[in-house]
């Protein structure tokens, strides 16, 4: 009697009130054989992971210490795959505390631990890159001084600029020269270069400078280009721009 009324509460654990009754009834018809039915249901449903309607179930793994095994996954798993885990495991065991307060731990650690990862990978580059500076002859020191690393969304629209306008000297390269567009370039080269400098003699001195650079390099280059990678309407005119429109983005980009 007392396996029958063991049996019972599992069952009633398991099925909820209306199962069990029946169950209760069913055991008190057939004695000792109902109990080892009834065993028999009880191992055959944890074992098939069956749901009653009203009960949640009990996530099997929820004290397993390694973030890892507790969902599942292997040590080499990607964010995705750890992400894609717990939504299921969430969804699965949904309705028992304890067993979606271990899924969701177990994945903060998992998350934790690749952010101090990439973190840790970012700062050692960081720390790679100025060894390398702090080790460079001192010319190079010196000429870093000079040169600094803006915003990126900074460093793009002024690509896009400069790029818009190698882009019209070219489609209008049968018409006119790039000289007006040439002019344009220059002015948002000495303004860009005021904006960080906050002195306008300045900024026209490295403005010119790098128009100039840029004219004497694309005199020197573009004639060792081979004719056949180039269109018959491109002058030399245009492609000594197209040079000059890089050094000066250069210049108002990277310069301090």
């Amino acid at each position: 009697m007392r396996a029958a009324w063991r049996m019972q509460v599992q069952l009633h654990c398991l099925a909820g009130e209306g199962v069990a009754a029946a169950v209760r009834d069913l055991l008190g018809n057939l004695g000792a054989i109902g109990v080892r039915l009834a065993r028999l249901l009880i191992i055959f449903t944890r074992a098939q992971n069956i749901s009653f309607p009203g009960v949640a179930l009990k996530y099997p793994r929820r004290r397993v210490w390694n973030p890892y095994k507790r969902l599942g996954l292997s040590p080499d798993a990607s964010e995705e795959e750890i992400r894609e885990a717990r939504n299921f495991l969430l969804q699965q065991y949904a309705g028992h505390e304890s067993s979606m307060e271990s899924i969701e731990d177990a994945y903060d650690k998992l998350l934790m631990a690749s952010f101090r990862k990439r973190k840790k990978t970012k700062m050692n580059l960081k720390s790679r890159l100025k060894k390398k500076v702090e080790e460079s002859p001192p010319w190079i020191k010196r000429l870093l001084d000079f040169v600094e690393l803006p915003p990126v969304d900074v460093i793009l629209r002024r690509l896009f600029l400069f790029a818009f306008m190698g882009a019209w000297s070219i489609m209008n390269s049968a018409e006119t020269g790039p000289a007006f567009q040439l002019a344009l370039s220059l002015g948002s080269c000495i303004f860009f270069l005021n904006d960080k400098m906050q002195n306008i003699a300045r900024a026209c001195i490295m403005g010119f400078g790098a128009l100039v650079l840029g004219w004497l390099c694309g005199s020197i280059v573009v004639p060792a280009i081979p004719s056949f990678l180039l269109q018959p309407s491109w002058t030399l005119e245009l492609l000594t721009s197209l040079v000059c429109y890089f050094f000066m983005f250069l210049a108002c980009t990277f310069l301090k």
